[in-house]
This record gives structure tokens, sequence and C-alpha cells, in this order.
């Protein structure tokens, strides 16, 4: 029989669930989830949330501003026009301050946030010592800062992570499918979301259904190009 002919994809929206409820939760990322649901009774008003890439750390930005009315920036957009709005909300978030960040920004932030009593989650890859900052006050702030990792996810999280990810787009894979993936694949949620991706976009370019010997020869070629 003649394979069907291969088709560029056609990208489709999609849209991937971001409420709490839709969090899924493990022994890697639990720490995570449990300190934003103490808000605001934190050990201390700031807390550095930091993980991997595809961790799921703005998932859970998402849910902690949609149920707290946080005002969130992303860090390379800090400055000090932004603090007074950001000290004044509920609570702020800086995300991804691992790509760097105005040090004068977010030490007037920590201050004004601490004069009112306000609380500030900080998300990045990577903990503050490896951000080079050289402003002495801002590091003892950071020192101070409450620290939650979340780590690489165990195989029962990266196995509800594959399924969610397939349903955000709308595809039911066989459970074979997923645990075929889950025992090959590297442990990372970056790297379930690239395979989930590339393994759509092959499907849908040839015609066919997501099958076992299809995604080991799509994961094969997304650990080759990490």
């Amino acid at each position: 029989m003649a394979e069907p002919p291969h088709q560029l994809p056609l990208e489709l929206p999609h849209e991937a669930a971001l409420s709490r409820e839709d969090f899924l939760v493990g022994s890697s990322n639990r720490a995570a989830l449990e300190i934003l649901e103490r808000w605001p009774d934190w050990p201390s008003p700031v807390v550095v949330l930091a993980g991997p890439v595809g961790s799921g750390k703005s998932h859970l930005v998402q849910a902690f501003q949609d149920e707290t009315g946080a005002v969130v920036v992303s860090a390379p957009d800090l400055t000090e026009a932004c603090v007074d709005t950001l000290a004044a909300a509920p609570a702020a978030v800086l995300e991804d301050a691992h790509l760097g960040v105005d040090e004068t920004a977010l030490f007037h932030l920590l201050n004004a946030a601490r004069q009112a009593g306000k609380t500030v989650l900080i998300t990045s890859r990577t903990w503050p010592a490896s951000w080079k900052i050289t402003l002495p006050d801002l590091v003892s702030r950071l020192r101070a800062a409450t620290p939650v990792e979340i780590l690489e996810p165990d195989d029962d999280l990266l196995r509800r992570v594959l399924v969610k990810l397939f349903a955000d787009r709308q595809i039911s894979v066989e459970r074979s499918v997923i645990d075929y993936l889950v025992v090959r694949m590297e442990r990372s949620l970056g790297v379930a979301l690239r395979a989930v991706e590339a393994i759509d976009r092959e499907a849908l370019a040839g015609r066919v259904k997501i099958t076992r010997p299809l995604a080991g020869r799509v994961l094969e070629n997304v650990h080759k190009g990490q």
C-alpha cells in the first residue's frame, strides 16, 4: 500500500490549560505549589522559585495571579517606573530573573514591597548567586529570600504531563505510546513539550496515527537537536 502523501502541517491554535486545577503535582514540584498556596503567610516577604525550562513555573505564576490579583512583569522589563505599581498590588511577580534585571529597580521593588507589607515572587532557571548581582544591598535582600526549587519530574509525573500536553492539543494517545516515551526520554518537562509538539507535527504532516515507531523516530530527533 502506498504511503499517504507528506504535507505541510497546518499549525492550529491551541491553548495550554493553566488553571490551578490543571497543574499536575508530583514530588518534584509539590513544594513550589505549597508555598504559593500558603500566600500571604510566607516565611519571608520574598520567594525565589527556581526550576528548569518547562518545569511549570509559568503555569504556577498564572494560577497565582488568577487567585491573588498579583501583577506580573518580566525581569528584563522591570524599571524604576514600574515599582510603585508592583508594590501597590496584592503581590508582585518578577519572571525569568536569569535573563537579567535592573538591579536598582529590583532593590527599590523589594524595599517598597517590604514597607507596604507586600510579597514578591521571583522566578528563574537559576539561583540568585549566578545572576552576577553587584549591588551589595540587593545581594543581601536576595540572600534573605525563601528559596523553593522545582526538580525534574519522576516517571509518574512525566507520564501525566505527556497526557496533558497531548490533551491540550486535543489529541488522545494510546497508553502504550505514553509508556514508550516515558521509558526512553530525558526526564525533562522541556523535552516533553518539544517532543509532543514534534510528534504532533509529524503525524499531521503524514496524516497518520501517532504510534510507538513514529514517536520513537521523532524523540530521537528531539534528543539530537538539544
